[in-house]
């Protein structure tokens, strides 16, 4: 029950940031010497911290208690195809140092020493030892397989798949390690910093290089029993005519939304090269007819999917993100009006307020999440 106790009145502080005894004790139902005695435990074990005391009311100052930032240290490192982005923060989410890097694609090996050699120059710039990190989260594109230690369906990095890739990086960085879907991850940074924050049930869709989907019920990310909840570039969406050469039917949704499939829309309406998700958006915004029409199918195919989960989910919010989903000045109206078409409902719809740091954001709160836990159990 006194761990229990302990846990409760940890929980609130991390939630409601520097508060007294008595708003303790008030917001968690404990009695005042039943969170007193938390409360030495705590600081005895340095996870909470005085932090001052109250002013402006009636009586005498009660001293206020916070979460200690330096009980611990954490990593996130998101890795795509295109960049390895890595910080490191302390318990308070706050990041003391942060890097880009383009990534090393060549295969999982090459992936791996850079985010090890990543993360430790992180440390040295912090002024920490890595040693100190008490939990790293990854994110990448694919599901994790716990049992397997294996990502499935990551396409787009060479090797990712291969079995005992955790463990390889674990060897690497030497801490524990939490794996997670990128856009899984994308999707907790806009709960914790983003539009999301508020927001008890919504999705976050990522188009870019790939398509993918978040889900947020109750307040808590949805992964469903194998953890591919989200998993929307599988959807078998179709047009009217099954002869169409857009016939998503036998085809992934990826295909036709994500960048690749912007360069093929591109290539049909008759656009001169460059024929880049870039160079269309560009001349869009320039009013070029043929790039309009791109954005327009684009826009319409975006819908589809969306009109697809608000019937099932029933989300409040959708936001989209990802290279292409960012374009919110062309894409926003056009997806609007076409999922008003196609559906009774609907959800606001709003552009990633996080844009490219949605995914470390995400990372770094759920290795303050797994490192809270680890250094309550160590301490408890």
């Amino acid at each position: 029950m006194r761990a229990i106790n302990e846990r409760t009145v940890l929980d609130y502080i991390r939630e409601m940031g520097s508060t007294s005894r008595a708003q303790i004790a008030r917001g968690t139902g404990l009695s005042k010497p039943t969170v007193s005695q938390a409360l030495l435990a705590l600081h005895r074990g340095r996870l909470v911290r005085e932090a001052g005391k109250s002013s402006g009311g009636k009586g005498p100052a009660a001293v206020l208690y916070e979460l200690n930032p330096r009980a611990g240290w954490v990593a996130g490192i998101d890795v795509g195809r295109q960049w390895v982005r890595a910080a490191i923060a302390d318990l308070n989410g706050n990041v003391v140092s942060r890097r880009d890097e383009r990534s090393r694609i060549k295969g999982a090996d090459a992936l791996i020493s850079q985010m090890a050699d990543l993360a430790h120059a992180l440390a040295a710039e912090a002024g920490i030892r890595w040693r100190q990190v008490t939990v790293a989260t990854v994110g990448s594109p694919g599901v994790f397989q716990p049992s397997s230690g294996q990502v499935s369906l990551a396409h787009n990095l060479p090797g990712w798949g291969r079995r005992g890739l955790v463990e390889a990086l674990q060897a690497e960085l030497r801490t524990e390690i939490t794996f997670e879907n990128d856009v899984n991850l994308s999707t907790v940074g806009e709960q914790w910093r983003g539009l999301g924050k508020d927001v008890s049930n919504f999705v976050f869709l990522h188009v870019g290089t790939g398509v993918g989907m978040g889900i947020v019920l109750n307040r808590e990310l949805y992964r469903g029993s194998g953890g591919n909840a989200g998993e929307i570039a599988y959807l078998p969406l179709a047009t009217a005519d099954p002869h169409d050469p857009d016939n998503l039917r036998r085809g992934a949704l990826e295909s036709a939304v994500v960048a690749n499939g912007i360069v093929d829309v591109a290539r049909r309406v008759g656009m001169k090269a460059p024929r880049t998700p870039k160079a269309v958006f560009s001349a869009a915004r320039k009013g070029d007819a043929s790039a309009l029409k791109v954005v327009e199918q684009v826009a319409e195919r975006i819908a589809l999917s969306v009109a697809a989960v608000v019937s099932v989910v029933d989300p409040e919010l959708v936001i989209l993100g990802g290279g292409v989903g960012r374009n919110g000045d062309l894409l926003l109206e056009p997806v609007r009006r076409e999922l008003a078409s196609l559906s009774p409902f609907q959800p606001r719809i709003e552009i990633s307020a996080l844009g490219e740091e949605a995914a470390l954001n995400g990372a770094v709160a759920t290795a303050l999440q797994a490192a809270q836990d680890r250094l309550f159990v160590r301490t408890g």
